[in-house]
C-alpha cells in the first residue's frame, strides 16, 4: 500500500489479482477502496475471464463507480508482474496497460489482455536476458481511476545519467504521460538539489506531441502552439513531485523511479519502482 498521506490515496485504486487458471478458488475481497483477487495465467487463455470472475470483477467495478459518482468511470488497467519493479529488473514496458476503459465487460477484457501479455516474446525475452526463471511469472493487474492529467511527469529521486544521489531529475509534458514515457515527445528537463531544493537546471523544451484521452482510449496529437514552447507544470508543482519523490526513497530506503501527473493542479502519484540502472 502507498505510505499514508500520499495522493495516491485519493485515486481510489481497485485492485484485481485473479486465479485465471482456477477462478473457483479466486478470493474477492473488498474495502471502501480496494477489491483484490489472487492471480496467476496461462499462455493460451482467450480474453475473455471466465464468468464467476468476470461477474467479481463487474461487482468490483460497480463498487468504484459508486464511489466515483459515475455510471461508468474511466480506468486505467495496468499489468504489474511479480517480479517486476525489483531492485535489478524494472520490467517497464513490457507488459500491457490500457487507457480510458469504460464499462464492466471492457475491464474485464483489458485484464485477461494484461494478463496474456506476461507471455509476450518481449516479456520472454527481458526474462531470459536476466536470468529470472520462468516458475516466478505471475501478474496483477491494478485498476485505477483515470487520472485524466493535464501534465504528466516522471521523477527520479537520483540521478540516472551521473549516478549521484543529491541530485533529483524531473522531465514533464503536456497531457498523459504516455508521449513522455514512450520518448515521443521532447520534455521540460528540471534539476533540483535534494538537500536545499535549489533548482539546478530548468530547461523548457518545445513539446510537439502530446497523449490525449479519445472515445474508447488515447491518441497522440500536436501540441497547440500556444502551448509548445510554454511550461507543462510550473515551479511550484516541479518541487512538490520532488518533495514527494525524496520522501518516496526515504519510506522505501531506496531511489525511486516515479511516474505522476496533474489533473487540476491535484498531484497523483501513478507508479513507483526502484531505479535499477545506478
Amino acid at each position: 500500500m502507498p505510505p499514508d498521506g500520499l495522493t495516491v490515496a485519493t485515486v481510489n485504486p481497485l485492485y484485481i489479482w485473479g486465479n485465471y487458471n482456477c477462478p473457483s478458488n479466486a478470493f474477492l475481497g473488498t474495502t471502501n477502496t480496494t477489491a483484490s483477487v489472487s492471480a496467476s495465467v496461462a499462455a493460451d487463455e482467450e480474453t475473455d475471464l471466465p464468468p464467476n470472475l468476470q461477474r467479481d470483477v463487474a461487482q468490483a467495478y460497480a463498487a468504484l463507480a459508486e464511489r466515483c459518482g459515475e455510471v461508468s468511470p474511466p480506468v486505467a488497467v495496468r499489468s504489474s508482474a511479480i517480479d517486476e519493479d525489483s531492485a535489478t529488473a524494472s520490467f517497464a514496458g513490457q507488459h500491457e496497460t490500457y487507457l480510458n476503459v469504460r464499462g464492466a465487460d471492457a475491464v474485464a477484457r483489458s485484464i485477461a489482455r494484461c494478463w496474456q501479455s506476461l507471455h509476450a516474446p518481449r516479456a520472454l525475452e527481458y526474462r531470459r536476458q536476466r536470468g529470472i526463471a520462468d516458475s516466478t511469472r505471475g501478474l496483477a493487474v491494478l485498476v485505477q481511476q483515470l487520472v485524466q492529467a493535464d501534465a504528466s511527469a516522471v521523477v527520479f529521486s537520483a540521478n540516472p545519467v551521473t549516478a549521484t544521489r543529491e541530485q533529483v531529475v524531473l522531465t514533464s509534458t503536456w497531457g498523459l504521460g504516455e508521449s513522455l514515457v514512450g520518448g515521443t515527445v521532447s520534455p521540460d528537463s528540471y534539476l533540483v538539489r535534494k538537500s536545499d531544493l535549489a533548482m539546478e537546471l530548468r530547461h523548457i523544451a518545445t513539446k510537439r506531441r502530446m497523449t490525449v484521452l479519445v472515445e474508447g482510449g488515447t491518441a497522440e496529437v500536436d501540441v497547440p502552439a500556444g502551448l509548445q514552447q510554454q511550461p507543462a507544470v510550473d515551479d511550484s508543482q516541479v518541487l512538490e513531485a520532488v518533495r514527494l519523490a525524496i520522501e518516496l526513497e526515504r519510506t522505501f530506503g531506496w531511489p525511486v523511479d516515479i511516474e505522476c501527473a496533474w489533473e487540476r493542479a491535484t498531484l497523483y502519484l501513478l507508479q513507483c519502482r526502484p531505479i535499477t540502472t545506478l
